[in-house]
C-alpha cells in the first residue's frame, strides 16, 4: 500500500481592510461608513463629502463579502449615478467587479426590474418607454379624441401630462392634484379627468410606459407578487439612496419596500437642504426616517470643506431657526477669511450696480467670472442685474434657463409694445396674433396680408376693425381675436400719458395672464416675471427708449454667442433651486426683501416659511470665500413714486450688534466736482432704514 504525505496549512488569518479608511476619512465620515447592518440615517450638511461618504460605505460593504449584485445604489441624476460608479471603481476595482452593481437613478434601476418581471403585470417584456415627446404627442391624441367644445381654453398637453405625473408621484387622484395645484383648470374638470384617464388607458393599450409609469408599476409589483417581492429583497442585501430628502413618496415607498424585512438600508441627506416640494418632494421621508425605522443608526456630518468659518456661522445662525430638523452646526476645515457683507442699496439699479462693480473688483484682484454667481429667488429678479453686466460688457450665462429679456413669454409681451410703437413691426405682429385662439399660421399670414393692403396710416385699431381683415378669420378665432383687438385699441388709444410699465400691466389684464394660467405650469411664475418687467418698465418715460435698452441685452447676447472673440468665461446668474450641489469662490444673493426672498406665497404656513430658510441656507452654503447679502430699500413701479420695502426677515432674525456674523456695507458715491467731469470727492450715502433715516416721500408696502 502506497503512503502518501498530505501537508496541512495554517488557516489563513482575516483579511484586513484593502483600503485605509481611517488615512481617507474624517472620524465623522469613518463612523458612517463602519455602520453595521441595519437602517443608517447618515445627514450629512453642505460641503460635508456626502458622496465621498456614500461611495467608501460601498467599497466597504463589497469587503465585508456583499456580492456586487447585492447592492443596489438609487441617486437621481444620471451625472450623480456616473460620479459615483466612477468612484466605486476607483476604490474597490481591483477587488470586485462594481459593474455588477445596479446602480443608478430610481428610473434606471425601475426599467431594469421592469424588463425582468413585466409580464406579472400584464405588460409585454418588450414594453416601450415613452420620452417626454412621445409622451406628449400621444396626450395630443387623447386630447384631439375627446373634440372639446368649450370656448374656454384648454390647458397645453403638458400641463395635463404635468398633472397625471405629479398625481403618480404624489401617490394621489388626478382630482386631488387638480384642486390642489391647478384650480384655475376646475371649470373643465370632467374634461381634464377624462383626457387624463384615456391618456392611462392608450398606455396600457400599447404596452408603452412613460417615466413615471415605471415608478408606479414597480411599485405594483412590489405590492401585489409577494413572491417577486420576496426574490427582490433577497437579491439586494444592501439598498443605498443619495440625495434621501429629495425623494418623492413614491420613491420613499419604493426604498421602504425594496429594503424589506432586512432593512439593511443606508439613506444619505441633508434635512437643511429639502427645497423641492413644488416637484413633490416629501420633508417626512427624512424627518420621520427614525420613526419608520425605530432604533436606526443616525450618523451626522459637520466637517464642512467648502467654505470659511465666518460663512459657515452666518449659514448656522440663520438654519437654527429652523424648529423641524436634525439640529447640527457645521464647522470650517478652512482658515479664517472675509467676512460676509450685508448690502442694503436704495433700490434695483443701485443693487445692480454696486454687484456688478464688485464683479470687476474681484477680476481685477484676480478671481476668474467662472469662480463667482449672482443667486435669486425667482429670475425675474435678475432683470436689471443683467442690463447692468451688458452695459459693462460682462458676459454672463444664466443656469438652467435663458436670459430674463429672451423667454418667451417675455418676448410676447415686448411684442404687444412694439406694435405699439410701430405698427408695421410685422414680426411683432404675427407673434402676438398666434396668441388667439384658433388663429395658425396661414390665418396669420393672410391677416397680415390684409393688414398691408389697407391705406397707409389707417389707426391700428381701425385696421384690426375692418372687415377686409375680419373676414379671414375661422369661426373659433373670432372671439378671441375681437378681445385681441379691444386689447390693442387700448394699447394704442392717443389720450393720456402712459409709460411701458403701464402698457405691459394692461397686456397682463387683457387676456394675458389667463392665457399664461392655461399654457404654464404655477411654479413657473411667468405672471410674476411680466409684472416684475412691469415694474422695470414703469422708470421708463418713453417707450422707444424702453425697448432700445431691451435689444441692448439681446444685443450684447448675440455677440458673445456669434463674435469671434466670444469669452473664455462667464458669470453665472441662478435661482437658488439651480444652485443646489454647486459652488463658487464668490456668492452674491440679490433680492432679501420680504415678498422677494422669502417669496410673499412661500409664507402662508410656517412649513412653508422653514422650507424658504432652508433655501436661504442653500444659497449661503454655495459660497466658498466671499459672500455678499444684498437688498434693495425701494421700488418705484410708477413715476414718481417709490414704496419702501421691507428686509427679508432671513437677514432680521440674525444676531446683530457685536454678535452680528457679518459686516453692514454702507455704500458710497463718487461724485464730480461742479464743471469737471470724473472729480474724486467721496461723499459717504447714510445708511437707510433701522441705522439710519430713511429717505423722504417713502409709502410703507403692506
Amino acid at each position: 500500500m502506497a503512503t502518501r504525505t498530505y501537508t496541512l496549512k495554517v488557516a489563513p488569518a482575516k483579511p484586513s481592510p484593502r483600503i485605509d479608511y481611517a488615512a481617507l476619512l474624517n472620524e465623522e465620515q469613518l463612523r458612517a461608513v463602519e455602520a453595521g447592518e441595519g437602517p443608517v440615517l447618515v445627514i450629512a450638511g453642505a460641503g460635508s463629502g456626502k458622496t465621498r461618504t456614500l461611495t467608501f460605505r460601498v467599497a466597504r460593504l463589497l469587503e465585508r463579502g456583499v456580492p456586487p449584485e447585492g447592492i443596489l445604489l438609487l441617486t437621481f441624476t444620471n451625472k450623480a449615478a456616473r460620479e459615483m460608479t466612477r468612484r466605486v471603481e476607483e476604490l474597490a476595482g481591483s477587488f470586485a467587479d462594481v459593474r455588477r452593481i445596479l446602480g443608478g437613478t430610481f428610473h434606471h434601476a425601475a426599467h431594469v426590474l421592469l424588463r425582468q418581471h413585466a409580464g406579472a403585470l400584464g405588460f409585454s417584456t418588450n414594453f416601450t418607454v415613452l420620452d417626454r415627446e412621445d409622451a406628449r404627442d400621444l396626450m395630443v391624441t387623447c386630447i384631439a379624441e375627446r373634440k372639446l367644445k368649450s370656448d374656454k381654453r384648454f390647458p397645453r398637453p403638458e400641463l395635463v401630462l404635468d398633472l397625471v405625473s405629479m398625481a403618480t408621484n404624489l401617490q394621489q387622484p388626478v382630482s386631488q392634484v387638480l384642486v390642489d395645484r391647478r384650480p384655475q383648470f376646475l371649470p373643465l374638470a370632467p374634461e381634464v379627468l377624462a383626457t387624463a384617464a384615456r391618456y392611462q388607458q392608450r398606455k396600457a393599450q400599447m404596452h408603452l410606459m412613460d417615466f413615471d409609469d415605471l415608478l408606479l408599476h414597480l411599485k405594483r409589483l412590489l405590492t401585489q407578487h409577494d413572491d417577486i417581492r420576496a426574490q427582490l429583497a433577497e437579491r439586494f442585501r444592501c439598498v443605498l439612496v443619495d440625495e434621501y430628502q429629495d425623494t418623492n413618496r413614491l420613491q420613499g415607498d419604493l426604498v421602504d419596500l425594496l429594503a424589506g424585512e432586512r432593512k439593511d438600508l443606508t439613506v444619505v441627506g441633508d434635512d437643511c437642504q429639502s427645497i423641492y416640494s413644488f416637484r413633490g418632494a416629501d420633508f417626512t421621508n427624512i424627518i420621520g426616517f427614525p420613526e419608520r425605522y425605530p432604533g436606526c443608526a443616525v450618523f451626522t456630518l459637520t466637517r464642512n470643506y467648502r467654505s470659511t468659518p465666518e460663512i459657515l456661522g452666518l449659514a448656522n445662525a440663520s438654519i437654527s431657526r429652523n424648529a423641524r430638523q436634525f439640529p447640527k452646526e457645521l464647522t470650517a476645515a478652512r482658515p479664517s477669511g472675509a467676512m460676509p457683507v450685508v448690502v442694503p442699496t436704495r433700490d434695483a439699479d443701485e443693487q445692480a450696480a454696486f454687484v456688478a462693480q464688485r464683479i470687476l473688483e474681484l477680476r481685477d484682484e484676480g478671481m476668474s467670472l467662472e469662480a463667482m454667481a449672482v443667486l435669486y429667488r425667482a429670475h425675474s429678479h435678475s432683470l436689471e442685474l443683467q442690463l447692468e453686466l451688458a452695459r459693462r460688457g460682462i458676459p454672463f450665462r444664466v443656469r438652467s434657463g435663458v436670459r430674463f429679456f429672451e423667454q418667451s413669454h417675455i418676448k410676447d409681451v415686448l411684442a404687444y409694445l412694439k406694435l405699439v410703437n410701430n405698427a408695421g413691426d410685422e414680426l411683432a405682429f404675427k407673434r402676438v396674433v398666434r396668441r388667439v385662439p384658433g388663429v395658425g399660421p396661414a390665418t396669420t399670414e393672410h391677416l397680415w396680408t390684409s393688414l398691408r393692403a389697407l391705406p397707409e396710416g389707417t389707426p391700428l385699431a381701425d385696421a384690426l376693425a375692418h372687415e377686409d381683415v375680419r373676414a379671414h378669420l375661422p369661426r373659433k378665432a373670432q372671439k378671441g381675436f375681437q378681445r385681441f383687438s379691444d386689447l390693442m385699441a387700448r394699447l394704442t388709444r392717443p389720450e393720456g400719458a402712459r409709460t411701458p410699465g403701464v402698457l405691459v400691466e394692461e397686456v397682463l389684464a387683457g387676456g394675458y395672464a389667463e392665457y399664461l394660467k392655461a399654457e404654464y405650469a404655477a411654479e413657473e411664475q411667468r405672471e410674476e416675471d411680466i409684472r416684475q418687467l412691469a415694474q422695470f418698465a414703469g422708470r421708463f418715460e418713453d417707450l422707444a427708449r424702453f425697448l432700445t435698452e431691451i435689444a441692448l441685452v439681446s444685443e450684447f447676447a448675440a455677440e458673445e454667442a456669434l463674435g469671434a472673440d466670444a469669452p473664455d468665461e462667464y458669470l453665472t446668474l441662478s435661482t437658488v433651486h439651480q444652485a443646489k450641489g454647486l459652488e463658487w469662490r464668490a456668492v452674491f444673493v440679490l433680492w432679501l426683501a420680504d415678498g422677494r426672498f422669502p417669496l410673499s406665497l412661500a409664507t402662508r404656513s410656517d412649513a412653508e416659511e422653514e422650507e424658504e430658510r432652508r433655501l436661504f441656507y442653500v444659497a449661503l452654503t454655495r459660497a466658498k470665500d466671499e459672500l455678499a447679502l444684498v437688498y434693495p430699500l425701494t421700488v418705484q413701479p410708477r413715476e414718481g413714486e417709490r414704496i419702501l420695502l421691507r428686509v427679508s426677515r432671513f437677514i432680521e432674525e440674525l444676531p446683530s450688534g457685536e454678535d452680528a456674523p457679518y459686516d453692514r456695507l454702507v455704500l458710497a458715491t463718487v461724485a464730480a466736482a461742479p464743471g469737471e467731469a470724473g472729480g474724486q470727492p467721496t461723499r459717504a450715502v447714510p445708511p437707510l432704514g433701522p441705522d439710519g433715516p430713511l429717505p423722504s416721500g417713502l409709502e410703507s408696502e403692506d
